[in-house]
């Protein structure tokens, strides 16, 4: 990550006093303010621990689906899982130690060891390179947020475990509602490049043109760099993970979620899933993990402590339908 310091744009009070010095809300004293050392609040009002102290919720082994491991793992002992953290809770994100890496992602692989008798090695990298990562054989499983498409499932096996819901982040009190394509037309909105989101607002903006409405300004961040965009009216909404961007307006105060959308487009309802190359042997037994921290209620747990309790899956799938490939 390129910023100096990991934790600052991790912690909840440093969001807030961003956006308060780049003006929006005019002061201090409209942002939310520090949070406290060791916990934040999520949407749902849960209080999210930000140390590196977790106390995971845990689970047991289940040897029938342990089984299901491909020897060659079973044989490692470890499951060599990889993510991409980001700066904001609760997806992943590094705790107030600034070197812990928590959040909703790691707490669920830690689940599936759990279940697969299996040590998680989890590692992080740039979002790129985790499939890069996948594809060499390097990881055996991605969990990081990563959306069902068609397109990747050319390449790499599904076991879904939350659904994938984006998020519009705009200024408190902009007036701005976001349906759908028209809604956004001549205005600026900030992205991640190689991203749904950003594959979705290119979508919109075609649309647009094509009838007879203005583009969208899409304009592209990474990392933090977009909150002090929308904080000076350089953007004025910002598409991403809805997780994200609802945990990041509730600690600042100055921002709403203006809309959600799914992240498999308008035919389709997106799914988070486990990922790993197709057709190695392994996708039976994300799902097979999975559905048992589903049945036996940890999952629960898991997505209640960091406040995605609405984003939750009654069972996970092999492979559904994904985000439609683009049109030529």
């Amino acid at each position: 990550m390129s910023l100096p310091r990991r934790a600052l744009v991790a912690a909840a009070g440093a969001l807030a006093a961003a956006l308060a010095l780049t003006g929006c809300g005019g002061s201090a004293t409209g942002a939310a303010g520090p949070a406290p050392a060791k916990g934040s609040t999520a949407p749902n009002g849960t209080v999210v621990n930000l140390s590196p102290n977790q106390n995971r919720v845990t689970t047991p082994k289940v040897d029938a689906i342990a089984a299901l491991v491909p020897e060659e793992i079973r044989k490692k002992g470890t499951l060599a899982v990889v993510g991409s953290v980001g700066s904001t809770p609760p997806l992943g994100f590094y705790a107030d130690d600034d070197k812990t890496i928590i959040g909703v992602e790691p707490d669920l692989a830690s689940l599936i060891g759990d279940v697969l008798g299996l040590k998680v090695a989890y590692d992080t990298v740039s979002w790129e390179n985790i499939f890069v990562g996948l594809d060499s054989g390097k990881y055996d499983v991605g969990v990081s947020n990563i959306t069902v498409t068609e397109e990747r499932k050319e390449k790499y096996d599904f076991a879904t475990y939350r659904l994938d819901v984006l998020g519009f982040e705009a200024k408190k009190g902009s007036g701005l509602k976001v349906t759908g394509p028209k809604d956004l037309a001549g205005r600026s909105v900030g992205v991640a490049t190689g991203t749904n989101q950003e594959k979705l607002l290119i979508s919109w903006s075609e649309e647009n043109v094509r009838n007879g409405l203005k583009p969208i300004d899409i304009k592209y961040f990474q990392g933090t760099e977009y909150y002090l965009a929308l904080a000076s009216g350089r953007i004025e909404a910002y598409s991403g993970p809805n997780p994200s961007l609802a945990f990041h307006a509730v600690q600042t105060g100055e921002t709403e979620v203006v809309g959600t959308y799914s992240g498999g487009g308008a035919d389709v309802l997106g799914k988070i899933a486990a990922t790993t190359r197709k057709d190695n042997g392994l996708v039976r037994a994300l799902n097979g993990a999975i559905d048992e921290v589903i049945a036996n209620g940890t999952y629960g747990q898991v997505l209640k402590r960091w406040g995605l309790d609405g984003e939750a899956v009654r069972k996970s799938e092999i492979n559904p339908p994904g985000l439609p490939k683009p049109k030529p």
